[in-house]
């Protein structure tokens, strides 16, 4: 049995989905910490059940008899979010499934300017060590990152953001649609993937064009610099830490963290990954 687990958040939701296209819902299995909001996958077949990284026991059930697991990382930065994940790549192992996968990220690197990379690293050093093969998906950075960026600045026309670089955005629809095909043919990688990204990488200058062109209204591109963001950040209620979390997202682009491209991806979909500019006028179309 393949086991997901957080498949109630948005990328481990999409990957089950993507997962049932492929093999029977009998042969899947989710772990979530509500499960009423999985009910729509039990009555399809899948085997619900709860499981929580902070609880080994419960974890433990929601893991038994797993053949691979697919770990979707935390929501979390810091040595928290590095704990939950070794406790659920431990509780995989003991569950004794062959495999291990987790979703990484392309800039994952203990030296990355990003507190979440560091965390990504960390964790991938985990499941080096973890005993069983594994598989880290290196991720491109989420295109519904960048559209939470430009939010504000949709309404007031001005997106003021720190000097950053070039990213290659990536859909959350094609990861999950990767993270299922890979989970489907086990073994198609060991280790850390190559970078799973869309075809192109963008600057905020090349987003606020598109955004122009989406919506048909005029919005310029401002830089702040990382001290005036990351105070506007706090003065809108966002923790100290959080801020500084934000702004390193900032000063890894600059430093090129984020700007690979890479066909695997595409080559997984058997097709062109979706575009940002796809991504903007589906969120901002209307607008």
């Amino acid at each position: 049995m393949i086991i997901v687990t957080g498949a109630t958040g948005q990328l481990g939701r999409q990957i089950v989905e993507a997962l049932l296209t492929r093999i029977p819902a009998e042969q899947v299995g989710v772990s979530v910490r509500d499960p009423r909001r999985a009910r729509a996958l039990a009555d399809r077949g899948v085997r619900v059940r709860q499981g929580n990284f902070t609880d080994a026991a419960g974890l433990a059930h929601a893991l038994e008899g797993a053949s691979q697991v697919l770990i979707v990382s935390v929501d979390l930065m810091g040595e928290e979010a590095v704990r939950q994940h070794r406790a659920a790549i431990d509780g995989a192992v003991a569950a004794g499934a062959r495999r291990v996968l987790y979703t990484s990220h392309m800039g994952a690197s203990p030296t990355s300017r990003f507190q979440a990379c560091r965390d990504h690293a960390a964790t991938e050093e985990a499941l080096r060590a973890c005993g069983v093969p594994y598989t880290s998906l290196r991720n491109g950075f989420y295109a519904a990152s960048a559209v939470r960026f430009l939010a504000h600045g949709m309404e007031s026309g001005e997106v003021a953001l720190p000097e950053d670089g070039p990213v290659s955005w990536t859909a959350h629809a094609d990861l999950a649609d990767s993270a299922a095909a890979i989970l489907a043919d086990e073994g198609l990688f060991d280790g850390p993937t190559p970078p799973l990204t869309a075809a192109q990488a963008l600057t905020f200058d090349d987003i606020v064009g598109i955004a122009t062109e989406v919506t048909g209204r005029p919005v310029t591109r401002t830089t702040a610099s990382d001290e005036q963001f990351r105070a506007h950040l706090v003065s809108n209620g966002a923790p100290a830490e959080t801020a500084d979390q934000l702004v390193g997202v900032f000063t890894a682009c600059r430093a090129g963290e984020f700007a690979a491209v890479d066909p695997t991806l595409a080559t997984l979909l058997g097709r062109e990954p979706v575009t940002l500019g796809a991504v903007l006028r589906e969120h901002l179309s209307g607008q």
